[in-house]
């Protein structure tokens, strides 16, 4: 891109949001903390000044610990008790669930260039349901461009023409000599009318991924967020997702092992695909059934949060079995089926057994549910 365009790369700031920053998004961005990890900090052991300002151990020690940090938010609390935690000098942060949330910064910046690509890149954190190519942390590229808004089409379309340009030569490398297969880009128009979807068509996953991967985003503004006369796109890639296709490795976990021989499957200046060194992990099934309370309801969402946290992201799959009404008493079970396997070592029968038990304990607490 930077063959078309200038570049300019911005330094990316610590993931920690204090909650007070959050309100100064605007209305096509709010929406993506819906999906965020909230935390709750003891004023001995926070900064709202150093939140921006993590050193490399710091990041590494978030990521090492992320599994054990969205437990610590309750999703079952009421006001009650975040105004008493309040008056003990707590206060609220959340893990970035996207760069865009820095773009009103970016722009608003006396040194924005419009016309210029400017670039961010950073890791992001956000809910997300058990599946096999979503997933909770990953690394994500921004770039944020502005122009005149006579010039929209055409800048949209040459933006788009040489992405597509750029990802279709970048996920093909791995691909046979004389393969007539295209890694088949795609961009999807949304109803809302001002945002793409980019879509890929993998070759290298077999069965397992049939369906096409959304692998970013692009989102046009033409508000003036600060510039009147200017519009404005945001490019949002997922770098997890794309290097996964181009190297066919079928599972994101494998991206976070600290095992030395993933490293040796890569050498600088050779992209070559990835052969698997667990073979044949074992895996292990285990039912969970529930009472739900009616007056506090019930977030899927969060059971897959609790999950992959008790587990430490050893769940590779939840799959929902049937619900039960008992005649006399109205109240509703609801029956899960969970999978454990790990992607680069082999789990023992009492380690699930173990993360099992954890899980009944924690969504009883958590979720407000009876395990039956």
């Amino acid at each position: 891109l930077g063959k078309v365009f200038p570049l300019k790369r911005l330094k990316c700031s610590f993931p920690l949001l204090p909650e007070r920053s959050t309100s100064v998004l605007t209305s096509w961005n709010c929406d993506i903390l819906s999906a965020a990890f909230w935390i709750s900090l003891h004023e001995d052991n926070s900064n709202s000044e150093s939140l921006t300002d993590g050193t490399r151990q710091d990041m590494e020690d978030f990521l090492v610990l992320f599994s054990e940090l969205n437990l610590l938010k309750d999703p079952g609390r009421d006001s009650k008790e975040e105004a008493h935690e309040e008056s003990y000098g707590q206060t609220r942060v959340c893990l970035r669930p996207s760069l865009l949330v820095h773009v009103q910064a970016v722009v608003q910046a006396p040194d924005f260039l419009p016309g210029c690509l400017h670039i961010l890149s950073g890791p992001v954190f956000r809910k997300c349901h058990i599946l096999p190519f979503t997933m909770p942390a990953f690394h994500e590229t921004l770039f944020i461009i502005g122009f005149n808004k006579n010039l929209k089409d055409g800048c949209l379309q040459s933006l788009l023409d040489h992405l597509k340009g750029f990802l279709d030569s970048l996920l093909t490398q791995t691909l046979p000599e004389g393969s007539k297969l295209s890694s088949s880009v795609e961009f999807v128009f949304q109803p809302d009318g001002n945002q793409y979807i980019i879509n890929v068509k993998p070759h290298n996953f077999g069965s397992d991924c049939a369906k096409d991967l959304i692998v970013g985003s692009v989102t046009i503004s033409t508000t003036g967020i600060m510039h009147k006369d200017q519009c404005f796109m945001f490019v949002s890639m997922n770098l997890d997702l794309l290097a996964m296709l181009v190297w066919g490795i079928s599972d994101w976990r494998m991206l976070w092992t600290f095992d030395h021989r993933f490293l040796k499957n890569f050498v600088s200046g050779n992209i070559e695909p990835f052969k698997s060194y667990s073979l044949y992990p074992p895996c292990y099934v285990h039912d969970i059934s529930f009472w739900l309370d009616e007056k506090k309801g019930f977030d899927e969402l969060e059971f897959h949060t609790v999950a992959r946290a008790v587990s430490q992201d050893t769940v590779i799959s939840i799959e929902f079995l049937s619900r039960f009404q008992h005649p006399k008493t109205q109240q509703v079970s609801l029956c899960y089926r969970l999978t454990y396997q790990t992607c680069d070592k082999a789990l023992t029968q009492q380690q699930v057994a173990s993360m099992q038990s954890q899980l009944r304990k924690e969504i009883q607490q958590r979720l407000h549910v009876i395990p039956r």
